[in-house]
């Protein structure tokens, strides 16, 4: 597919990560207004709301898009899903008839502030990098080899719905029971090994029934959209508190995501085929579709006071050994009930090369190789003040799809009572 033409100017450059080919979802507020739904074109956001109030668009008796979230849409599935989105291009596309009426309700993005683009019902964070897997093996236990299960199942653990937030949230690093190899007590106190995961999330839009297992091709149709999702992670307090039921605290103080959900639909072109199978898989987790995506990752970092970021790592969402649709698939096979606004963490995403670790705790191989940043500042894990930030796109004939940017800068620790 090539650029589609939008008589918004600033959607027609290869440059933009909103070309008229993407318009995602997510909400935004302008100084003294309430925060809505608006779809990024260019460097603009059409608000929606206003659109809605003046009768150009309507989905859904009573209305949808002055709510602070994606939701209410997500609920009205797949079928208005993409009514929704034929009618956003008819609207927004070069020689349109509607120009003029929709003219007034485009929003300059510099003069917005962007907010959680949905309500997260619940989170679920996957383990599916073979390489992230393989690496945390042979760092933690000696061997890169996985675990019994691994090739056989997506596995996963459930987080904290409460601490997903917008990127721009700064996060404070968390304090937490660590014990040192050497010593005969746990300690309390503030995680010194801070760490950042590089992730897709997938957004489920269409419910399950409890009790109601589906398919993978179901699940993917039941995907709204995707975002950029940071799973950051106290390395420390995890590797205290996972034996033997995985992470809790560790992993329960944040999780940031872009502010845009760029749907399914836009990533169509972009479908790639999961890796070949060592094992085959079971039956129930057959797919007659591609169910990855071609999205170009990467990781920054800019200490406090620095004048530019260094780039960390690049790698590509097609690395992944599990697809989303397969990870909600598996999710709801025993019968687990899936949820509008459920977000699936991918699991961290890293490639064969150093240059494509997702995660610190790789690319400074558990604190044993210090890495020096652009700025001569040497690093292993995250110190405070430091500002990560992931970006991602895929790439068209001409034009990208963007999902903006995934930030958080970290604070200290909240000083313990004397």
């Amino acid at each position: 597919m090539t650029l589609m033409k939008s008589w918004v100017t600033g959607a027609n450059s290869a440059e933009t990560p909103f070309p008229l080919n993407n318009l995602p979802y997510g909400v935004f507020s302008t100084e003294g207004t309430e925060p809505r739904c608006g779809v990024a074109i260019g460097d603009m956001i059409l608000d929606m709301a206003a659109l809605e109030t003046a009768g150009l668009i309507a989905l859904a008796a009573g209305g949808v898009f002055h709510a602070p979230c994606w939701n209410g849409v997500m609920e009205l599935g797949p079928d208005l899903w993409a009514r929704l989105r034929a009618r956003l291009t008819q609207m927004l596309a070069e020689g349109s008839e509607h120009r003029a009426a929709i003219a007034p309700y485009l929003v300059p993005q510099a003069e917005a502030t962007l907010h959680m683009p949905l309500r997260v019902s619940e989170y679920t964070d996957f383990y599916a990098g073979r390489q992230h897997a393989q690496n945390m093996g042979a760092m933690l236990r000696g061997s890169p080899d996985l675990p019994a299960n691994w090739l056989h199942i997506p596995v996963g653990y459930n987080g904290r719905a409460s601490s997903v937030v917008v990127s721009g949230t700064d996060i404070r690093r968390p304090n937490g029971q660590t014990k040192a190899p050497d010593a005969e007590m746990p300690d309390f106190g503030p995680c010194k090994r801070l760490d950042i995961e590089l992730e897709m999330g997938a957004i489920v839009g269409t419910p399950s029934a409890f009790g109601a297992p589906v398919t993978v091709d179901q699940a993917d149709a039941m995907i709204f959209g995707y975002v950029l999702l940071n799973d950051w992670s106290a390395r420390d307090i995890q590797s205290w508190e996972y034996q033997p039921l995985g992470p809790f605290q560790g992993k329960a103080f944040g999780t940031s995501i872009s502010p845009w959900i760029v749907t399914t639909a836009a990533l169509e072109p972009f479908r790639a085929p999961t890796p070949a199978r060592e094992r085959t898989l079971l039956p129930y987790l057959d797919s007659s579709i591609d169910g990855l995506f071609d999205i170009e990752l990467e990781v920054s970092m800019q200490p406090a006071g620095a004048d530019r970021a260094t780039t960390l790592s690049r790698t590509n969402y097609n690395r992944m050994y599990y697809s989303a649709a397969e990870q909600l698939c598996h999710h709801a096979s025993g019968g687990c009930g899936m949820n509008t606004g459920d977000l699936l963490g991918s699991g961290t995403i890293s490639g064969p090369d150093k240059s494509e670790y997702g995660s610190l705790m790789e690319l400074c191989w558990a604190g044993r190789e210090p890495f020096t940043l652009d700025t001569g500042e040497v690093r292993t894990f995250i110190e405070d003040g430091d500002t990560l930030t992931l970006r991602g796109r895929a790439v068209g004939d001409g034009y990208q799809i963007g999902f903006g940017t995934c930030t958080g800068t970290i604070l200290p620790a909240v000083k313990l009572p004397s």
